[in-house]
């Protein structure tokens, strides 16, 4: 398994990250805002992330990095809970609680929205396939 989280899976196009949250879907759960959005050009290929943590509700600068540091290491820990088959999307994490979290919390709510994002997934492209047919 590579644990590695290179430049290239990291979302930062501007034109992307418009495209995630004008056209994407999102789900809420809890300390996550997650926003989603299949790249339909491409076929199975890296899903790019973003992490993000707002500062209405984290003040200071010292406090969103250590949140986004400690989101950055359980998505890069646990992405494999994507599958390899899934097609290339584009995820946004928005953090949306006012406290700071624990890692093995923050960990646990990653698990649980990367197997979300992966059912949601496969279920929309067994649709995709059922309507080919």
């Amino acid at each position: 398994m590579n644990y590695r989280l290179p430049k290239s899976e990291r979302l930062h196009a501007d034109k992307l990250i418009k495209e995630l949250f004008n056209e994407g879907s999102s789900f809420f759960l809890y300390p996550f805002k997650v926003q989603f959005f299949v790249k339909k050009d491409q076929g199975s290929g890296t899903s790019q992330v973003l992490f993000s943590v707002s500062k209405k509700k984290i003040k200071k600068a010292v406090g969103r990095n250590f949140v986004k540091r400690r989101i950055r290491e359980a998505y890069r820990l646990n992405k494999a809970l994507i599958p390899p088959t899934a097609p290339a999307m584009s995820i946004g994490l928005i953090y949306v609680s006012s406290d700071l979290m624990e890692f093995s919390d923050i960990q646990t709510k990653i698990t649980l929205v990367l197997k979300k994002l992966a059912s949601i997934v496969s279920e929309n492209q067994k649709q995709h396939e059922i309507e080919q047919d």
